[in-house]
């Protein structure tokens, strides 16, 4: 089995779902979400917003392929180009570390591994960059909420609560913490990335 992360970009944006290619939960604050929801223009704002952080930042995400099938992604950046990560109570992010956005996993090839692939991946990528840390606004509420991955596979992989909140506590992963985990958290890491439906925009 032929396994590959490559760097997202505007060419192999097609790859992802299609809810996930017109999803701009992150990208664009509430109203501006609303806005472009009802117009129609959601597939084109997330489009501008790889664009930009690419221009600026660089690489945001990675999609996954096995045998040239794209199955997963991860999106994540600084929060300064997370719109939406400013209405958490639990916010801000801290300066050291990027936001984990969303991520996803086929349910056909779930349990094979690629949850810790796709972690630790993200993890070198942002190491070289100089930061220390992934952190994310979770749901502590047990629930597969859009664009949220669940408190309690978070903790299982790893991640430590830094600001706790009953529906949407901030948690965070130390780098260096990810390049030296063992084999047996594979199955806990691709529960976690397999618990984060296809997004769909609606306000936290």
């Amino acid at each position: 089995m032929g396994r590959q992360l490559v760097p997202l970009t505007l060419d192999n944006l097609p790859d992802l779902p299609a809810r996930c290619r017109a999803c701009v939960f992150w990208e664009l604050d509430p109203v501006r979400a609303r806005d472009a929801e009802q117009s129609g223009r959601t597939a084109d704002e997330k489009e501008a917003w790889i664009s930009a952080v690419l221009l600026e930042w660089g690489s945001c995400g990675r999609i996954v392929r096995v045998d040239d099938r794209a199955v997963g992604h991860v999106l994540y950046a600084p929060p300064a180009y997370i719109p939406r990560s400013a209405v958490f109570p639990t916010s801000p992010v801290a300066p050291d570390a990027v936001q984990l956005m969303t991520a996803w996993i086929s349910p056909d090839y779930r349990g094979q591994g690629l949850g810790r692939v796709i972690v630790q991946t993200v993890a070198k990528d942002l190491m070289l960059r100089g930061f220390r840390a992934i952190e994310v606004f979770a749901d502590a509420r047990g629930q597969e909420a859009a664009c949220l991955l669940p408190a309690g596979h978070l903790l299982a992989v790893g991640f430590k609560t830094v600001r706790n909140h009953p529906v949407n506590p901030r948690m965070r992963l130390e780098l260096r913490s990810v390049l030296s985990w063992k084999a047996d958290v594979e199955h806990a890491l691709d529960r976690l990335l397999g618990a984060a439906q296809q997004p769909s925009l609606r306000p936290s």
